[in-house]
C-alpha cells in the first residue's frame, strides 16, 4: 500500500466490497460487458499499513464525478486497465459502483473468464485519507449509522481514486457473482415457452379452422401485424401481440380489483404494496389477516442512535458547560443530537434508564431501580444490544468536575517544586549533575579527559492517597444530576487539598534543611523583607559553591512568602522606586530588585496548623528546572487525579465514585534555595 506522507499511519486506503459482471450484449449491440459492486458496507475494516481498524466516513468520502479507472489488483498500468464506473453512490449506508468493461489484455481476459467460470472475486477501492480521527479506547463513535467502540481510526474525509479487482481484500466476508450469460438465459426462456406451446398445441386440431378459432378468440383486429411462434407454425396457429397485451392488461386490472377489495379502506398500506409488488389475492388475504391480529404489548426497543458520546454531552450541557466546549469534545452531531433529545437537560434516572434500555432491559420506568442499575452497569448481560456503559459515562463525565474541584484550590506548590515520573511505587534516587564538570585543556594529539559527574543523590517515592464517596438512592429517586456534578468536585477539591497539605508539611519541617551549616539560613533584623533583606539573601545564594569550593553559576529566581509579606512582595517585584518620608532618613528611590524575581505567594506559609510556619520567614529559591529544593514524583506522569464510578455494594442502594492520586513530595537540593527568618 503506497502512502502520501510520514504520518503513522497510511494515507490511502483499500476497501473491499461485493462486485458482479454482466454478460455482453448480443452480437449486433454495440453495448460493452458492465459490472456492478457493493463497494463498502459502512463497517469497520483491518487494512494492512494501519495499526487499528478503520471506518470510512461516507459523508465525507468526496466521489464528485461518476467515471472512475478500474483496475485489476490496483496495478495502474493500461494492461491492467479492466474498465470505467459510469456510477458511483452512497445507498443507505454502503457505497455502490457500476460501470463497463473495456480492457481487452490478457489480463483482464482472464478476470472475465474466471468470473464467467465461477470465481468469486472481491472489490477493492483506493481512497487518500484527507483528514482522520482516532477514538480511544474506552470511547464510542457514529458512523454511517452504526456504533464503533474505540480503539478504531475514522476517515473523517477521503478522496476516491479508483477501484480495482482483487483476489482477497481487507474484508472476507464479501463476494462476487457474475449473472448468467445473457444469450443462455434467453434461450433458456424461448426453449420453455417453445415446449409450453407444443405441450398446448399438441391438444388441438391442426386445421385452419382452428386456427382461425383461436385467432378469433384472441379479439385479432383486422390488419393488425401477427407473429407466428417457431413451434406452431407447423400447426398453422397465429398469436397476434396487441391481443395478447390486452389480455394481460385485462388481467391486471381485475388482480388490482380484488386486491382493492380485500384490502377495503383500513389497509391502504398494505393494498397500495400489494399492487407495486404483483401479489395475487391469496397473499394480499393472508396480509390483511395478519394485520387484523391483536396486537402484543408494546415493548420498548432500544434506540441505536444513542451513543455514549450523545449521553455524555447531554450531561455535560445539563451540569452547565458551555455548548462549545462540549461540541470540541464530543462533536457538533452528538450535541445537537443530546439537545434535540434531551431539551432542557437530563435527570439522572433518565441517563441511568437510556443505558439499561441500551443493555437489554425492557422496562418502561424506574420503579425497579435495582433491575435499572443492574442492567445499566452490566452491558454484557444481553449479547446483541448496542451496549452503553454508564459506569464509562459516569466516570468521563466526573473526572471533567474532578478537575474543576482539583484545579479550584491554592497551587503555589506547582511553581515552586520539579516534577518527577515515576513508574511504580519503589523509591527511586536521583543524581545532581553538579560536581567535577568543567572542561579541560586538550593536549597535543587530541586526548580528552575523563569527567565525573557529582555524588550528591536524593530520593523521592510516590504513595496512593483516595477517598470513596456515594450518590445514594435519595438522590437517584430526586433526579439530581447535580450529585454527579457536585460529588467529583468534591473529591477532586479533596485531592487538591491532600497535596498541598502533603507537600507543605514537608517543605516547613526545614529546621535541617535551611540551616545555617548549609550557608542558606539567615536570620537577624536586617533580615526583615525589603530592599536590604533581599540584598542580603540574593548574595548569600549567590554565593552558594560546590563541592570543589567553586560558585554553582545559578541565579535565583523565585520569591515566596507567606501571606502578611505578600504587599511587600508585589511593590519589590513591580515598582520602580520606594521612598522613606521620614525626615531623618536619606533612602535611594531606586528598586535594584524590580522584575527581577518571580512573586509567589502562599497562605500555608503562615497556617499555624504546619510545623514551621511563620509570618516573617521567607524564601529565595533557584528555578525549580535548574536546582530544586523541593520535587513532587507522579505515578506514570499523572498530575491530576483519577475518579471511578460503579455500582454500589449490595447493601447501599445507589453508586459509589472513588478518587485516588498516586504521588510523593521530598526535599532536594539545599543550594536550591535561601530562608530568611525575617526578624532578629
Amino acid at each position: 500500500m503506497k502512502t502520501s506522507s510520514p504520518n503513522p499511519e497510511p494515507r490511502e486506503l483499500n476497501l473491499t466490497g461485493t462486485l458482479s459482471i454482466e454478460a455482453a450484449a448480443q452480437e449486433g449491440q454495440p453495448r460493452n460487458r458492465r459490472f456492478t459492486m457493493l463497494a463498502y458496507t459502512g463497517g469497520a475494516m483491518r487494512i494492512a499499513g494501519f495499526s487499528y481498524p478503520v471506518v470510512v466516513d461516507l459523508t465525507g468520502l468526496d466521489m464528485s464525478r461518476a467515471s472512475w479507472p478500474v483496475f485489476v489488483g490496483h496495478n495502474q498500468d493500461i494492461d491492467d486497465l479492466l474498465g470505467q464506473t459510469d456510477r458511483v453512490e452512497v445507498v443507505g449506508s454502503s457505497l455502490i459502483a457500476s460501470g463497463e468493461v473495456i480492457g481487452t489484455s490478457p489480463r483482464v481476459q482472464r478476470v472475465v473468464e474466471a468470473h464467467d467460470r465461477g470465481f468469486r472475486w472481491q472489490a477493492s477501492i483506493g481512497a487518500a485519507v484527507l483528514a482522520r480521527e482516532f477514538v480511544p479506547e474506552g470511547r464510542g463513535v457514529n458512523v454511517n449509522g452504526g456504533n464503533f467502540n474505540g480503539p478504531v481510526l475514522v476517515a473523517r474525509r477521503a478522496e476516491l481514486g479508483e477501484i480495482s479487482f482483487v483476489f482477497v481484500g481487507a474484508d472476507r466476508n464479501t463476494s462476487a457473482t457474475i449473472a448468467a450469460n445473457q444469450a443462455v438465459r434467453e434461450n433458456s426462456v424461448m426453449d420453455e415457452n417453445t415446449s409450453t406451446n407444443q405441450a398446448d398445441q399438441a391438444n388441438q386440431p391442426a386445421t385452419e379452422g382452428a386456427a382461425a378459432g383461436a385467432q378469433a378468440a384472441t379479439g385479432t383486429d383486422a390488419g393488425a401485424p401477427a407473429i407466428q411462434a417457431s413451434a406452431t407454425q407447423d400447426a398453422g396457429i397465429t398469436i397476434n401481440p396487441v391481443a395478447d397485451m390486452r389480455a394481460r392488461a385485462a388481467a391486471e386490472q381485475l388482480r388490482i380489483a380484488a386486491v382493492r377489495k380485500v384490502c377495503g379502506d383500513q389497509h391502504a398500506q398494505i393494498a397500495a404494496k400489494a399492487i407495486s409488488e404483483g401479489w395475487d389475492v391469496t397473499r394480499t388475504e393472508l396480509e390483511v389477516l395478519r394485520a387484523d391480529r391483536p396486537k402484543a404489548p408494546a415493548a420498548h426497543v432500544p434506540d441505536n442512535s444513542m451513543t455514549g458520546s450523545v449521553l455524555e454531552a447531554a450531561c455535560m450541557l445539563t451540569g452547565g458547560v458551555e455548548g462549545d466546549a462540549v461540541a470540541s469534545a464530543y462533536g457538533e452531531k452528538a450535541v445537537e443530537a443530546a439537545d434535540k433529545r434531551f431539551r432542557g437537560g437530563i435527570g439522572l434516572q433518565e441517563l441511568l434508564l437510556e443505558a439499561a434500555w441500551a443493555n437489554g432491559y425492557d422496562g418502561r420506568n424506574f420503579r425497579d431501580s435495582r433491575s435499572v442499575l443492574r442492567f445499566a452497569f452490566g452491558p454484557s448481560l444481553q449479547a446483541g444490544w448496542s451496549s452503553i456503559d454508564v459506569g464509562g459515562i459516569l466516570s468521563n463525565v466526573a473526572n471533567k468536575f474532578l478537575l474543576e474541584g482539583f484545579f479550584s484550590v491554592e497551587r503555589v506548590w506547582r511553581n515552586i517544586c520539579a516534577v518527577r515520573n515515576v513508574s511504580d511505587f519503589k523509591t527511586v534516587t536521583s543524581y545532581r549533575l553538579i560536581g567535577r564538570d568543567q572542561y579541560e585543556i586538550v593536549a597535543p594529539g587530541g586526548e580528552l579527559k575523563h569527567g565525573t559527574l557529582g555524588e550528591e543523590s536524593y530520593t523521592n517515592k510516590a504513595d496512593t492517597y483516595g477517598l470513596m464517596l456515594s450518590i445514594d438512592r435519595r438522590d437517584i429517586i430526586n433526579d439530581d444530576l447535580g450529585a454527579i456534578t457536585t460529588v467529583p468536585r468534591k473529591l477532586g477539591r479533596g485531592s487538591g487539598l491532600k497535596i498541598n497539605d502533603v507537600f507543605w508539611s514537608t517543605f516547613l519541617n526545614n529546621a535541617a534543611f535551611f540551616a545555617a551549616g548549609n550557608n542558606n539560613y539567615l536570620t537577624g533584623a536586617d533580615t526583615v523583607l525589603g530592599i536590604d533583606g533581599l540584598s542580603k539573601a540574593e548574595k548569600a545564594f549567590m554565593d552558594q559553591v560546590d563541592a570543589d569550593g567553586k560558585p554553582l553559576g545559578l541565579m535565583p529566581a523565585v520569591l515566596l512568602v507567606p501571606t502578611a509579606l505578600s504587599a511587600m512582595c508585589t511593590m519589590l517585584f513591580k515598582s520602580l522606586e520606594i521612598r522613606d518620608t521620614t525626615a531623618s532618613t536619606k533612602y535611594p528611590v531606586a528598586n535594584p530588585h524590580q522584575g527581577k524575581f518571580r512573586a509567589e505567594v502562599s497562605r500555608y506559609l503562615s497556617n499555624s496548623s504546619y510545623t514551621g510556619n511563620s509570618e516573617k520567614a521567607w524564601y529565595l529559591l533557584s528555578d525549580p528546572n535548574d536546582l530544586p529544593v523541593i520535587e513532587v514524583a507522579f505515578l506514570n506522569g499523572q498530575e491530576s487525579p483519577t475518579i471511578e464510578t460503579a455500582q454500589a455494594d449490595f447493601n447501599v442502594l445507589g453508586i459509589q465514585m472513588r478518587g485516588f492520586h498516586d504521588f510523593g513530595v521530598s526535599l532536594q537540593d539545599p543550594r536550591g534555595g535561601v530562608r530568611a527568618k525575617g526578624e532578629a
